[in-house]
């Protein structure tokens, strides 16, 4: 089965809208340093720009959970595939993530790094795709809503392709 990527948004509304989340954090975080905290490996992409953004002082660090596997829907089991190198008690936590689906993998991921005792934890993710939600979970900051279509670029790919995309791509099926 043959693959061709549509453009959904340019690299140009990326790039603007990650200025104005940056800035609003920015806003909201004013005299404190926040703790990105970057759910891979799709969220580095947006994570870097996005910490390049943000004004006040930036710590970051790294956890890679799955739920995908070669697939384009969440099989709605989250398995840790490294978790973070440094605590996260008492920091004002920012979780990255490329985009919010079902909100499976989101919701067991605050849920255990909410365990960690953070001063604050807030999420923030490029895409979200309110339609495919199975599970609430609150998002903070939002890049972008989108409806239910497979998506790539920016961080996110299809079976590891794609990613490198400067864009965010639909996937359309010959």
């Amino acid at each position: 089965m043959a693959e061709r990527i549509r453009v959904m948004l340019t690299e140009e509304e990326v790039d603007a809208r990650i200025k104005e989340i940056g800035e609003q954090i920015s806003r909201d975080y004013a005299g404190r340093q926040v703790h990105l905290v970057c759910v891979l490996k799709g969220g580095s992409f947006f994570m870097c720009e996005l910490a390049k953004r943000i004004t006040v002082p930036v710590s970051l660090d790294f956890m890679s959970v799955s739920s995908y596997g070669g697939d384009t829907k969440s099989s709605g089991v989250v398995k840790i595939v490294k978790d973070l190198d440094e605590p996260l008690k008492d920091k004002d936590v920012i979780v990255v993530e490329d985009i919010v689906d079902s909100g499976r993998t989101l919701s067991y991921l605050m849920e255990l790094l909410g365990q960690r005792e953070p001063g604050s934890m807030r999420l923030c993710t490029l895409l979200d795709k309110p339609d495919r939600r199975v599970v609430d979970v609150k998002v903070d900051y939002t890049g972008f809503e989108i409806p239910d279509e497979f998506v790539v670029g920016y961080g996110l790919d299809y079976d590891q392709r794609y990613r490198n995309l400067p864009y965010i791509g639909v996937v359309e099926f010959d």
